[in-house]
Protein backbone atom coordinates (compact mmCIF):
# COMPACT_ATOMS: atom_id res chain seq x y z
CA UNK A 1 0.00 0.00 0.00
CA UNK A 2 3.22 2.45 0.95
CA UNK A 3 3.99 2.27 -2.94
CA UNK A 4 0.97 4.24 -4.03
CA UNK A 5 2.35 7.21 -2.10
CA UNK A 6 5.79 7.32 -4.77
CA UNK A 7 2.92 7.46 -7.56
CA UNK A 8 1.76 11.18 -7.14
CA UNK A 9 5.09 12.00 -5.19
CA UNK A 10 7.46 10.93 -7.96
CA UNK A 11 4.41 12.81 -10.68
CA UNK A 12 4.93 16.10 -8.79
CA UNK A 13 8.54 15.75 -8.54
CA UNK A 14 8.95 15.42 -12.07
CA UNK A 15 6.42 18.20 -13.22
CA UNK A 16 8.38 20.98 -10.88
CA UNK A 17 11.54 20.08 -12.06
CA UNK A 18 10.63 21.01 -15.63
CA UNK A 19 9.11 23.52 -15.07
CA UNK A 20 12.04 24.72 -12.49
CA UNK A 21 14.58 24.68 -15.35
CA UNK A 22 11.62 26.30 -18.04
CA UNK A 23 9.58 28.34 -16.18
CA UNK A 24 10.14 32.07 -18.01
CA UNK A 25 11.23 35.10 -16.96
CA UNK A 26 10.66 38.83 -17.83
CA UNK A 27 13.31 40.07 -18.75
CA UNK A 28 15.34 43.73 -19.05
CA UNK A 29 14.09 45.18 -22.61
CA UNK A 30 14.43 48.36 -24.17
CA UNK A 31 11.44 50.86 -24.75
CA UNK A 32 8.58 49.77 -25.85
CA UNK A 33 6.44 51.43 -28.40
CA UNK A 34 2.99 49.59 -28.76
CA UNK A 35 0.14 51.39 -26.29
CA UNK A 36 -0.43 50.17 -23.16
CA UNK A 37 -3.13 50.98 -20.80
CA UNK A 38 -2.90 50.12 -17.58
CA UNK A 39 -6.43 49.35 -15.61
CA UNK A 40 -6.50 49.07 -11.75
CA UNK A 41 -9.98 48.29 -9.67
CA UNK A 42 -10.27 50.03 -6.32
CA UNK A 43 -12.91 49.27 -3.08
CA UNK A 44 -11.95 50.69 0.11
CA UNK A 45 -8.36 50.62 -1.02
CA UNK A 46 -7.12 54.11 1.37
CA UNK A 47 -4.29 52.09 2.57
CA UNK A 48 -2.61 51.62 -0.63
CA UNK A 49 -3.45 54.32 -2.66
CA UNK A 50 -0.20 56.13 -1.93
CA UNK A 51 2.30 53.44 -2.64
CA UNK A 52 0.24 52.11 -5.62
CA UNK A 53 0.37 55.59 -7.57
CA UNK A 54 3.99 55.48 -6.65
CA UNK A 55 4.55 52.43 -8.13
CA UNK A 56 3.19 53.06 -11.13
CA UNK A 57 4.34 56.80 -12.00
CA UNK A 58 7.73 55.12 -11.44
CA UNK A 59 7.37 52.88 -14.65
CA UNK A 60 9.89 53.23 -17.15
CA UNK A 61 10.55 52.44 -21.03
CA UNK A 62 7.19 53.10 -21.65
CA UNK A 63 6.73 55.44 -25.08
CA UNK A 64 2.75 55.13 -24.79
CA UNK A 65 0.92 54.48 -21.62
CA UNK A 66 -2.21 55.61 -19.27
CA UNK A 67 -3.14 54.80 -16.28
CA UNK A 68 -6.77 54.16 -15.01
CA UNK A 69 -7.90 53.89 -11.88
CA UNK A 70 -11.11 53.30 -11.03
CA UNK A 71 -13.15 53.96 -7.30
CA UNK A 72 -15.53 51.24 -7.05
CA UNK A 73 -18.13 52.89 -5.09
CA UNK A 74 -15.69 52.69 -1.61
CA UNK A 75 -17.28 53.37 1.96
CA UNK A 76 -13.70 54.79 2.76
CA UNK A 77 -11.51 57.70 1.74
CA UNK A 78 -10.10 55.95 -1.44
CA UNK A 79 -11.65 58.78 -4.11
CA UNK A 80 -10.38 61.85 -2.48
CA UNK A 81 -6.90 60.24 -1.99
CA UNK A 82 -6.37 58.77 -5.50
CA UNK A 83 -7.39 62.73 -6.66
CA UNK A 84 -4.91 64.01 -4.29
CA UNK A 85 -1.99 61.41 -5.17
CA UNK A 86 -2.64 61.40 -9.02
CA UNK A 87 -3.11 65.54 -9.03
CA UNK A 88 -0.99 66.95 -11.96
CA UNK A 89 -0.11 63.33 -13.63
CA UNK A 90 -1.30 63.82 -17.14
CA UNK A 91 -1.56 60.18 -17.79
CA UNK A 92 -3.36 58.93 -14.84
CA UNK A 93 -7.15 59.40 -15.02
CA UNK A 94 -9.65 59.02 -11.84
CA UNK A 95 -13.31 57.08 -13.05
CA UNK A 96 -15.80 57.08 -10.70
CA UNK A 97 -17.45 53.27 -10.99
CA UNK A 98 -21.05 53.10 -11.62
CA UNK A 99 -23.63 51.36 -9.24
CA UNK A 100 -23.55 47.46 -9.14
CA UNK A 101 -25.67 46.08 -11.86
CA UNK A 102 -27.78 42.68 -11.09
CA UNK A 103 -25.53 39.31 -11.81
CA UNK A 104 -22.31 41.13 -12.10
CA UNK A 105 -19.83 40.89 -8.85
CA UNK A 106 -17.56 43.54 -7.44
CA UNK A 107 -14.11 43.68 -9.67
CA UNK A 108 -15.24 42.28 -12.79
CA UNK A 109 -17.96 45.02 -13.10
CA UNK A 110 -14.89 47.52 -12.43
CA UNK A 111 -12.81 45.71 -15.32
CA UNK A 112 -15.26 45.64 -17.88
CA UNK A 113 -15.58 49.70 -17.05
CA UNK A 114 -12.29 50.34 -17.01
CA UNK A 115 -11.98 47.86 -20.60
CA UNK A 116 -14.37 50.31 -21.86
CA UNK A 117 -12.29 53.05 -21.75
CA UNK A 118 -9.07 51.63 -22.20
CA UNK A 119 -7.47 52.72 -25.67
CA UNK A 120 -4.56 50.64 -25.37
CA UNK A 121 -3.31 47.72 -27.15
CA UNK A 122 -2.08 46.00 -24.38
CA UNK A 123 -4.32 45.44 -21.32
CA UNK A 124 -2.45 45.33 -18.24
CA UNK A 125 -4.61 44.53 -14.78
CA UNK A 126 -3.29 45.41 -11.57
CA UNK A 127 -4.51 44.71 -8.17
CA UNK A 128 -4.44 47.74 -5.21
CA UNK A 129 -2.00 46.04 -3.18
CA UNK A 130 0.75 44.97 -5.95
CA UNK A 131 4.02 46.54 -5.82
CA UNK A 132 5.93 46.74 -9.13
CA UNK A 133 9.41 47.78 -9.68
CA UNK A 134 10.37 50.34 -11.99
CA UNK A 135 10.21 48.24 -15.01
CA UNK A 136 7.68 45.65 -14.20
CA UNK A 137 5.18 46.86 -16.88
CA UNK A 138 7.93 47.11 -19.22
CA UNK A 139 9.79 43.28 -19.00
CA UNK A 140 6.06 41.59 -18.53
CA UNK A 141 5.07 43.25 -22.09
CA UNK A 142 8.03 42.46 -23.33
CA UNK A 143 7.83 39.04 -22.97
CA UNK A 144 4.31 38.79 -24.04
CA UNK A 145 5.37 40.02 -27.22
CA UNK A 146 8.27 38.18 -27.34
CA UNK A 147 6.82 34.56 -26.48
CA UNK A 148 3.66 35.52 -29.12
CA UNK A 149 1.18 34.74 -26.52
CA UNK A 150 -2.21 36.51 -25.73
CA UNK A 151 -2.33 36.95 -22.45
CA UNK A 152 0.29 36.45 -19.18
CA UNK A 153 0.50 36.51 -15.68
CA UNK A 154 3.42 37.42 -14.21
CA UNK A 155 2.75 35.78 -10.99
CA UNK A 156 3.95 37.68 -8.09
CA UNK A 157 5.97 37.39 -4.89
CA UNK A 158 3.63 36.33 -2.14
CA UNK A 159 5.06 38.55 0.69
CA UNK A 160 4.01 36.33 3.97
CA UNK A 161 5.03 37.53 7.53
CA UNK A 162 2.72 35.36 9.97
CA UNK A 163 2.49 31.61 10.48
CA UNK A 164 -0.26 31.28 8.54
CA UNK A 165 0.74 33.55 5.59
CA UNK A 166 3.75 31.23 5.89
CA UNK A 167 1.86 28.37 6.12
CA UNK A 168 -0.81 28.96 3.14
CA UNK A 169 0.65 31.67 1.11
CA UNK A 170 3.34 29.43 -0.63
CA UNK A 171 0.45 26.89 -1.84
CA UNK A 172 -0.62 29.03 -4.11
CA UNK A 173 2.37 29.01 -6.60
CA UNK A 174 3.51 25.55 -5.12
CA UNK A 175 -0.07 24.18 -6.68
CA UNK A 176 0.82 25.09 -10.19
CA UNK A 177 4.32 24.31 -10.40
CA UNK A 178 3.84 20.78 -8.99
CA UNK A 179 0.91 19.80 -11.42
CA UNK A 180 1.20 21.62 -14.54
CA UNK A 181 3.77 21.59 -16.98
CA UNK A 182 3.92 25.50 -18.18
CA UNK A 183 5.50 25.28 -21.90
CA UNK A 184 3.00 22.97 -22.68
CA UNK A 185 -0.17 24.42 -21.10
CA UNK A 186 0.73 28.17 -22.89
CA UNK A 187 -0.01 26.59 -26.18
CA UNK A 188 -2.66 24.23 -25.07
CA UNK A 189 -6.65 24.48 -26.16
CA UNK A 190 -7.38 22.48 -22.51
CA UNK A 191 -8.83 24.81 -20.83
CA UNK A 192 -8.05 22.66 -17.49
CA UNK A 193 -4.48 23.43 -17.85
CA UNK A 194 -5.09 27.07 -17.87
CA UNK A 195 -3.11 28.55 -15.07
CA UNK A 196 -3.66 32.72 -14.28
CA UNK A 197 -3.35 35.48 -11.48
CA UNK A 198 -5.24 38.26 -11.52
CA UNK A 199 -2.95 40.10 -9.23
CA UNK A 200 -0.56 41.67 -12.66
CA UNK A 201 -2.36 40.40 -15.85
CA UNK A 202 -1.33 41.14 -19.25
CA UNK A 203 -3.72 40.48 -22.45
CA UNK A 204 -3.94 41.75 -25.69
CA UNK A 205 -7.22 44.04 -26.86
CA UNK A 206 -7.80 41.97 -29.72
CA UNK A 207 -8.04 38.88 -27.57
CA UNK A 208 -10.35 40.11 -24.66
CA UNK A 209 -12.45 42.16 -26.64
CA UNK A 210 -13.30 38.70 -28.53
CA UNK A 211 -14.52 37.13 -25.50
CA UNK A 212 -16.43 40.51 -24.62
CA UNK A 213 -13.94 42.01 -22.23
CA UNK A 214 -15.30 40.66 -18.95
CA UNK A 215 -18.53 40.32 -19.32
CA UNK A 216 -17.64 36.63 -19.99
CA UNK A 217 -16.95 36.31 -16.09
CA UNK A 218 -19.51 38.29 -14.57
CA UNK A 219 -20.42 36.61 -11.95
CA UNK A 220 -17.03 34.53 -11.27
CA UNK A 221 -15.23 34.47 -7.70
CA UNK A 222 -12.20 33.48 -9.79
CA UNK A 223 -12.17 36.07 -12.49
CA UNK A 224 -8.91 35.75 -13.26
CA UNK A 225 -8.74 31.79 -14.23
CA UNK A 226 -11.81 31.78 -15.73
CA UNK A 227 -11.26 35.02 -17.78
CA UNK A 228 -7.89 32.57 -19.03
CA UNK A 229 -10.29 30.07 -19.95
CA UNK A 230 -12.48 31.74 -22.10
CA UNK A 231 -9.80 33.29 -24.01
CA UNK A 232 -8.35 29.94 -24.53
CA UNK A 233 -11.78 28.48 -26.11
CA UNK A 234 -11.77 31.86 -28.50
CA UNK A 235 -8.52 30.37 -29.55
CA UNK A 236 -6.13 32.71 -27.69
CA UNK A 237 -2.74 31.27 -25.44
CA UNK A 238 -1.07 32.09 -22.60
CA UNK A 239 -0.01 31.13 -19.00
CA UNK A 240 2.04 32.56 -16.21
CA UNK A 241 5.42 33.37 -15.99
CA UNK A 242 7.42 34.03 -13.19
CA UNK A 243 7.28 37.43 -11.46
CA UNK A 244 8.55 37.47 -8.53
CA UNK A 245 11.27 39.80 -9.50
CA UNK A 246 9.37 42.39 -10.09
CA UNK A 247 6.07 42.46 -8.43
CA UNK A 248 5.56 41.66 -4.99
CA UNK A 249 2.16 41.90 -3.07
CA UNK A 250 0.52 40.72 0.86
CA UNK A 251 -2.70 40.05 -0.02
CA UNK A 252 -3.82 39.06 3.96
CA UNK A 253 -1.85 39.91 7.12
CA UNK A 254 -3.79 37.56 9.42
CA UNK A 255 -5.57 34.30 9.84
CA UNK A 256 -9.06 35.95 9.39
CA UNK A 257 -8.06 37.41 6.56
CA UNK A 258 -6.93 33.96 4.81
CA UNK A 259 -10.00 32.34 5.46
CA UNK A 260 -12.32 35.54 3.92
CA UNK A 261 -10.18 35.35 1.11
CA UNK A 262 -10.30 31.29 0.64
CA UNK A 263 -13.32 30.95 1.73
CA UNK A 264 -15.36 33.01 -1.06
CA UNK A 265 -12.97 31.49 -3.62
CA UNK A 266 -11.83 28.15 -2.57
CA UNK A 267 -15.62 26.37 -3.65
CA UNK A 268 -14.91 27.20 -6.82
CA UNK A 269 -11.50 26.85 -7.30
CA UNK A 270 -11.70 23.32 -8.07
CA UNK A 271 -15.23 23.56 -10.05
CA UNK A 272 -17.72 21.14 -8.59
CA UNK A 273 -17.38 19.09 -4.89
CA UNK A 274 -16.40 16.24 -6.62
CA UNK A 275 -13.41 18.26 -8.18
CA UNK A 276 -12.61 19.70 -4.37
CA UNK A 277 -12.93 15.98 -3.16
CA UNK A 278 -9.90 14.97 -5.51
CA UNK A 279 -8.46 18.34 -4.77
CA UNK A 280 -8.77 17.35 -1.13
CA UNK A 281 -7.24 13.50 -1.57
CA UNK A 282 -4.34 15.40 -3.30
CA UNK A 283 -3.61 17.05 -0.90
CA UNK A 284 -3.87 13.90 1.51
CA UNK A 285 -1.50 11.93 -0.70
CA UNK A 286 1.24 14.38 -1.32
CA UNK A 287 0.81 16.30 1.97
CA UNK A 288 -0.19 14.01 4.96
CA UNK A 289 0.07 10.49 4.63
CA UNK A 290 3.47 10.47 3.42
CA UNK A 291 4.38 11.57 6.87
CA UNK A 292 2.17 9.59 8.83
CA UNK A 293 3.73 6.54 6.69
CA UNK A 294 7.05 7.82 7.84
CA UNK A 295 6.34 7.69 11.22
CA UNK A 296 5.02 4.21 11.60
CA UNK A 297 8.28 3.13 9.85
CA UNK A 298 7.60 3.19 6.09
CA UNK A 299 10.83 4.03 4.55
CA UNK A 300 8.51 4.50 1.20
CA UNK A 301 7.03 7.37 3.44
CA UNK A 302 10.00 9.11 3.63
CA UNK A 303 10.95 9.17 0.23
CA UNK A 304 7.77 10.05 -0.24
CA UNK A 305 7.85 13.25 2.32
CA UNK A 306 11.08 14.35 0.90
CA UNK A 307 10.16 14.52 -2.25
CA UNK A 308 7.53 16.57 -1.71
CA UNK A 309 9.28 18.38 0.24
CA UNK A 310 11.76 18.96 -3.15
CA UNK A 311 8.93 19.89 -5.04
CA UNK A 312 8.36 22.75 -2.43
CA UNK A 313 11.91 23.71 -1.74
CA UNK A 314 11.74 24.44 -6.18
CA UNK A 315 8.73 26.63 -5.75
CA UNK A 316 10.19 28.44 -2.85
CA UNK A 317 13.10 29.51 -4.39
CA UNK A 318 11.51 30.54 -7.41
CA UNK A 319 8.57 32.35 -5.84
CA UNK A 320 11.15 34.19 -2.98
CA UNK A 321 10.05 32.37 -0.43
CA UNK A 322 12.00 30.70 2.83
CA UNK A 323 12.97 27.20 1.67
CA UNK A 324 12.75 26.26 5.34
CA UNK A 325 9.00 26.32 5.29
CA UNK A 326 8.57 23.78 2.86
CA UNK A 327 9.05 21.23 6.05
CA UNK A 328 5.81 21.65 7.52
CA UNK A 329 3.83 21.08 3.99
CA UNK A 330 1.80 18.45 5.98
CA UNK A 331 -0.01 21.32 8.08
CA UNK A 332 -0.50 23.53 4.98
CA UNK A 333 -1.86 20.45 3.51
CA UNK A 334 -4.36 20.23 6.30
CA UNK A 335 -5.26 24.13 6.96
CA UNK A 336 -6.02 23.96 2.91
CA UNK A 337 -8.04 21.27 3.15
CA UNK A 338 -10.01 23.05 6.28
CA UNK A 339 -10.25 26.09 4.24
CA UNK A 340 -11.75 24.23 1.15
CA UNK A 341 -14.35 22.59 3.19
CA UNK A 342 -14.93 25.94 5.08
CA UNK A 343 -15.47 27.60 1.52
CA UNK A 344 -18.34 25.31 0.96
CA UNK A 345 -19.81 25.57 3.86
CA UNK A 346 -19.95 29.33 3.01
CA UNK A 347 -20.87 29.45 0.04
CA UNK A 348 -22.83 33.08 0.01
CA UNK A 349 -22.11 34.03 3.53
CA UNK A 350 -18.80 35.37 3.35
CA UNK A 351 -18.50 39.07 3.32
CA UNK A 352 -15.25 41.06 0.74
CA UNK A 353 -14.88 44.45 0.41
CA UNK A 354 -18.37 44.87 2.38
CA UNK A 355 -20.13 42.74 -0.39
CA UNK A 356 -21.45 39.36 0.09
CA UNK A 357 -19.99 36.83 -2.38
Amino acid sequence: MDYLLTIPSSFILLISLINFITIRNPKKSAQINESISVVVPLRNEATNVAELIDSLRAQKNLAQVEFLLLDDNSEDETLALLHQHTSGLSNFHILNGSMLPQGWIGKTWALQQLFERASGENIVSVDADVRLVPDAINRAVTLLKNTQLDFLSPYPKQLAHSWSERLIQPLLQWSWMSTVILRIAEKSSITSMVVANGQFFIVRRAALAQVGGYESVRNKVLDDVELARALVKEGSHGCVANGAEIASTRMYSSWKEIQAGYGKSLHAAFGSVFGSAIAITFLFLTGIAPLIAGITGSTIGWYAYAAVTLTRVMSSVKSGKNPLDALLHPISSALLTYLIIYSWLMRGQVQWKGRTL
